[in-house]
């Protein structure tokens, strides 16, 4: 076993311990919040503020690495832009599911037209792009700036997100915003829930996901080797 596969379980256990913590707490430890705030219904932003920030990192990571890609393309970039916008995707289609079951609980509707929400969606809409266009677009270097083109565009959507909310108001229900009242015993199930969906999960599915793409790089990368000095025979012939 290497040392990387030593730090992936561990951060992998870690994960495990927190996540088993955060739940117990959310679901033990924590009142129910006001019908106002949803009831029972709004112990899902436990895991959603975590999940949200989880986009910050996984769309972050993926708009470095496409612009790395774009300054000094190289297969390690290429890959670290890849599973980014493949985590950032997983992310969002959380966020959106998760936001909208609780906006019917707490407001009586799935959809706000809020800014932030909007906006949401929009780097969601670019992240999931990408993972489009990787799938069904070949691997040429113009297929891959364009998909690192788009990753940095989609990152810099991220701060408008964050900032909508202090500059123009929003329409979501108060938990964290100004107004929002948080009891004690709140703090603990955020804490974990943030440490679990905010640092371990992004860190372990961009780990996983980027060694997989250089693992089907270097595959394929053999593959045509092998075709070129006639070690094998093309499968179109």
């Amino acid at each position: 076993m290497t040392s990387k596969d030593k730090t992936f379980y561990a951060l992998a256990a870690a994960f495990a311990g927190a996540v088993t913590y955060a739940i117990v707490t959310i679901f033990l430890r924590t009142p129910a919040a006001q019908l106002a705030a949803g009831g029972l219904a709004q112990k899902i932003v436990y895991a959603y503020v975590g999940v949200t920030m989880g986009i910050y990192v996984t769309g972050g990571a993926c708009g470095l690495a496409s612009a790395m890609y774009l300054v000094r393309p190289s297969e390690t970039a290429n890959a670290w832009a890849r599973a980014g916008s493949d985590c950032a995707a997983l992310f969002g289609a959380l966020v959106l599911c998760g936001g909208l079951l609780w906006h019917k609980k707490a407001g009586g509707v799935y959809w706000l037209w809020d800014l932030q929400l909007t906006t949401t969606v929009l780097s969601v809409l670019v992240y999931w792009a990408i993972c489009v266009l990787r799938a069904f677009a070949s691997e040429g270097v113009a297929e891959r700036r364009f998909a690192a083109a788009l990753g940095v565009m989609g990152t810099i959507n991220l701060p408008i997100i964050y900032y909508s909310v202090q500059m123009w108001g929003g329409k979501r229900p108060p938990v964290l915003r100004e107004g929002g009242a948080m009891d004690p015993s709140m703090k603990p199930a955020f804490l974990w829930a943030a440490i679990s969906m905010t640092v371990l999960l992004p860190g372990l599915l961009l780990w996983l996901r980027s060694r997989l793409h250089l693992l089907a790089a270097s595959l394929e990368h053999t593959w045509q080797e092998a075709l070129t000095r006639g070690l094998v025979e093309s499968s179109d012939e």
